[in-house]
């Protein structure tokens, strides 16, 4: 499977601008799978009663055109509301796939420093989408920090991380992402944007490591670019029936 990542620049809280400007980039490249940056319609919002879209809005709708037109996968999260009165916001990863099925991941850990938690309800379940003969795990940004929320339970491939992650912990994002990798025996894959707005400086970073922790494809930190990698799921299965650690796990149930 070829995935591409889009290291852009949000520009902030213009939606139909950061949808045009997707779309470019996407129309410019191949790929079984295209993934954006978290909230890359407004950037990292802490104004959703201004800037979240309903569930069912615009950018989900765009998510589907993009792609059935292309006829692969798109995905890549938003601000939205999930309730008329709008009380209920989420940051919500999109997951489009050309069938025209939708499935979608609401961020489990909100980001306690930039007040996530006060604007944002979480999410309470692990999602894996089928794709491609892939499994893949939908994770968003904060939740890089807490392993045991993304522990493979054999249940997974692939872990699509999307990102608003600020350039002063650029080492701990690209440390994590690997650690993810080793320690799942999967392949991994972080989307950040770069640029600025209100809360932080991005230098992107965005990299695909393999099962093995190795980074196979990576960006230029802050510069608008795209990172494309391709996955082989042979070599993957191989490497776990060779190695298989996770038959040692630790058995643990995650308590809401």
């Amino acid at each position: 499977m070829r995935i591409a990542l889009y290291q852009m620049d949000c520009r902030w809280e213009d939606a139909a601008f950061n949808r045009a400007e997707a779309e470019r980039w996407i129309a410019s490249r191949r790929a079984d799978l295209f993934v954006l940056p978290e909230m890359f319609t407004t950037g990292f919002t802490m104004s959703p009663d201004r800037a979240a879209e309903p569930c069912e809005g615009e950018t989900a709708s765009w998510l589907c055109r993009m792609a059935r037109k292309t006829g692969s996968a798109v995905a890549g999260s938003v601000a939205v509301r999930c309730d008329g009165e709008g009380t209920d916001f989420r940051n919500r990863f999109f997951f489009a796939r050309p069938d025209g099925d939708m499935r979608f991941y609401d961020k489990r850990h909100l980001f306690r420093m930039g007040g996530e938690g006060v604007h944002y309800r979480p999410g309470d379940e692990r999602v894996v989408v089928e794709y491609r003969g892939w499994r893949i795990l939908l994770q968003v940004c904060y939740d890089l920090r807490f392993p045991v929320w993304s522990r493979n339970r054999n249940d997974y491939d692939l872990i699509l991380y999307t990102a608003n992650w600020p350039a002063s912990r650029a080492r701990a994002w690209r440390t994590l992402l690997a650690a993810r990798a080793i320690e799942n025996q999967c392949y991994v894959a972080g989307v950040n944007r770069v640029g600025e707005d209100a809360l932080a400086s991005y230098s992107g970073d965005s990299v695909v490591f393999d099962f093995k922790g190795e980074p196979i494809a990576s960006a230029e930190p802050c510069e608008v670019q795209s990172v494309a990698a391709e996955l082989d799921r042979e070599a993957l299965c191989a490497f776990r029936e060779k190695f298989p650690a996770f038959l040692d796990a630790d058995r643990f149930e995650f308590v809401r």
